[in-house]
């Protein structure tokens, strides 16, 4: 086996300086990830990273910006106040009622990620979370829940503390009649939770409209969830992801 091979594991950092541009970078990089996915829908949608020093703060994409724009000067920093304390634009008042609320219930959360996305709103309409009838879906097993109420917008704090309840331990929320919510210990692991859980809800779909489904056994999907339903895997799932958006779209880290 040849020596030297190349396999990446997330990075660490001397300063705090350094972490907080690497979060900032990889923030503008899955915002514009999720734009083209196609994952926009007006001005909904947000993802949130943490900032390392100031952990009650934490830089989300500028209200009323498409995610295909984003830039990291663009990013603003909220603060527990939902005040913006950095950046030229306002915050999206759904973006601090949800986040400002799951990373405070989630201290070992650093990011989260919610948009409107096409499968994740309609699974949201049936009430349902994602089931384990894929390799790719056990990630979410006995890992995933639903936030089995709507009540509009969400602008209120207390609405914010229902969801984050809601969320409890796991790493993904289905928010009923609204659309999907994940967090990870990293913005890669967020967003490839997002991405995969997307298409993980249209598999269902699909596949639910086309016949009687054959789900994995328990014990089996279980242990799916085991291998591949940690925050690592999910960083190193989403690496091909940043690679092609950072070639494609150097201006990104302007």
């Amino acid at each position: 086996m040849p020596e030297n091979l190349i396999f990446r594991l997330p990075p660490t950092f001397e300063t705090v300086e350094e972490e907080r541009r690497h979060r900032k970078e990889r923030l503008a990089a899955a915002l514009r990830i999720f734009g083209k996915l196609g994952f926009e829908e007006g001005v909904a949608g947000h993802i949130t990273a943490r900032d390392p020093e100031l952990t009650d703060h934490f830089w989300v994409n500028p209200f009323g910006m498409s995610f295909k724009h984003v830039r990291v000067s663009d990013l603003i920093l909220v603060n527990h106040e939902g005040k913006v304390v950095e950046g030229r634009y306002p915050v999206n008042e759904a973006a601090f009622a949800i986040h400002s609320q799951v990373h405070q219930a989630r201290p070992g959360v650093v990011a989260a990620a919610h948009s409107h996305s096409v499968f994740g709103r309609a699974l949201s309409a049936l009430g349902r979370v994602i089931e384990p009838i894929t390799q790719d879906a056990c990630a979410f097993y006995g890992d995933v829940s639903l936030f089995d109420d709507y009540t509009g917008v969400v602008t209120d704090l207390e609405e914010g503390k229902r969801i984050a309840a809601a969320l409890g331990g796991n790493k993904a929320v289905v928010l009923r009649n609204h659309g999907l919510l994940t967090v990870g210990d990293t913005v890669d692991a967020a967003a490839w939770w997002f991405i995969t859980m997307e298409r993980s809800a249209q598999v269902q779909l699909v596949a639910q409209a086309a016949g009687q489904v054959v789900p994995i056994e328990p014990d089996n999907a279980a242990l799916t969830h085991k291998q591949i339903g940690n925050d690592l895997v999910g960083w190193i799932n989403y690496q091909p992801l940043h690679d092609q958006i950072t070639r494609e779209q150097p201006d990104l880290f302007d």
